[in-house]
Order: structure tokens, then sequence, then C-alpha cells
């Protein structure tokens, strides 16, 4: 079984809720596991102090201090929060094999997740994540 189908979203919306509430960018990506353009998110480069939550439905998923520059276009994560942030599941399409990252509060599209790719990394993993996907919650000073 689809690992997905046996964790429900808690937070659940109609497809017209969605578009309702993103924008056509962030619906593709979020809604429809589109991508954007490599180096053209608002947080590729970011080195701000704080947490980022999906963009959908505000569910906190990755913190700074796991951010690093993996100068592939996109913003990259060693790990998510502990405990069941996201969920990973197969991902077959385009003729790759690859491993979906989605938000486990409302099952949005966030990217994918790579191992063994040989980062200086605590996890050897680069969740690598569409800045559209995500809003950088700057930690408070």
């Amino acid at each position: 079984m689809d690992p997905v189908t046996e964790r429900a979203p808690k937070i659940v919306k109609s497809d017209e809720e969605w578009r309702e509430l993103l924008n056509p960018a962030e619906y593709h990506v979020l809604r429809q596991a589109g991508t954007e353009r490599p180096f053209t998110g608002e947080y590729t480069d970011t080195k701000t102090v704080g947490s980022y939550t999906c963009r959908a439905c505000g569910a906190e998923l990755f913190r700074s201090e796991t951010k690093f520059d993996s100068h592939c276009g996109w913003p990259s994560f060693f790990t998510p929060l502990a405990g069941d942030a996201v969920i990973e599941r197969p991902d077959n399409s385009l003729g790759m094999r690859r491993v979906e990252v989605l938000c486990a509060s409302c099952h949005s599209h966030l990217g994918h997740v790579f191992a063994g790719e040989g980062y200086g990394t605590p996890t050897d993993l680069r969740y690598c994540i569409n800045s559209v996907s995500l809003r950088l919650v700057p930690d408070p000073r």
C-alpha cells in the first residue's frame, strides 16, 4: 500500500479550496508535484536562522541548522525535523527512480530526497526542496 494513503493528511481541503489559498506557482508545485526552475527560488541561498514551514498548511518541516549549500539550484537540507514532519514515497516519473518528499500534514509536494551523493553532511542525504513549497519563519532575536 502507498505510504501516503496509510497516513491520512491532518489538513484536508478540496481542490477548489487549495486553488483559492495558493497562487498558481504554489498550486502547481504543492498540489500538482511541479518543480520550480533551478536557481530561481527565494530560499536557495538564504542563510537566515529560523524554521521552514509548509507554504500550504504552515506545518514546521525543516530548521535552518540543517540547510546546506549543495549548489544544485534548490534549497537543500540534510534532515527534516524529528518525528513525522514529512512523508517519503517512491517516484518513478520522468524515467527516473527518485523519492518524493511530501508534507505529512497536508500531503503537499515539497521536492525529492537523494542519498549517497557525497556531501559532507551528517546523514549523507539531500532533501532538495522547492522554495515555493516553503515559508521561512525567522527566529526572534
